[in-house]
């Protein structure tokens, strides 16, 4: 999918980043190389561009789910790189996906604003990812529009509690939670 540079009018944007909600990180499984993986780990592992991603499966009926009421649009650093791998794993459709012209650095968020901020203008947005900070929440209090945060842990992901916590927020007229 071309990259979008805005979202549609008429949509609540949901920003999804990959890292901790989908491809889980930190969980106390060991790998051994060329085993497969653990058996309880929390995903199914898959190489991707040369590293080891713990993809919850169960995270693509979960987006599938929230199609019926948001634009689902990566915010990762993965960028475009997203869609040649998640939708054949997950079951779900190529999404539009923002770009960081090189800003993207692990264990935060905030450096995602801008381009969120571009993509959807003055539309609602919830944004779900692991590495929210301060500056995140802030940046949400003093949009115009409604903003839902969801943070998730980077071991267990998106889970059914997020799915419906989302469902209800845009359901419900986006009331602050």
């Amino acid at each position: 999918m071309p990259r979008r540079k805005k979202a549609k009018n008429d949509e609540t944007v949901l920003a999804v980043d990959i890292d901790g909600v989908i491809s889980l990180f930190g969980f106390d499984q060991t790998v051994t190389p060329g085993s497969g993986g653990p058996s309880g780990a929390p995903g199914e592992f898959h190489l991707i561009d040369g590293m080891l991603h713990c993809i919850a499966l169960e995270t693509g009926p979960r987006l599938e789910r929230l199609t019926q009421l948001y634009e689902l649009v990566w915010a990762s650093g993965w960028e475009d790189r997203a869609n040649d791998h998640l939708p054949g794993i997950l079951g779900i459709p190529e999404l539009p996906y923002l770009t960081f012209e090189g800003r993207a650095r692990f264990g935060t968020a905030h450096w995602k604003l801008e381009a969120l901020d571009e993509y959807v203008g003055k539309q609602p947005l919830a944004w779900i990812d692991d590495s929210l900070d301060e500056s995140c929440y802030d940046w949400a209090g003093e949009r115009s529009a409604p903003t839902l945060l969801v943070p998730t842990e980077s071991d267990v992901g998106l889970l059914d509690l997020h799915v419906d916590a989302l469902e209800s927020w845009a359901r419900d007229g986006f009331q602050p939670r």
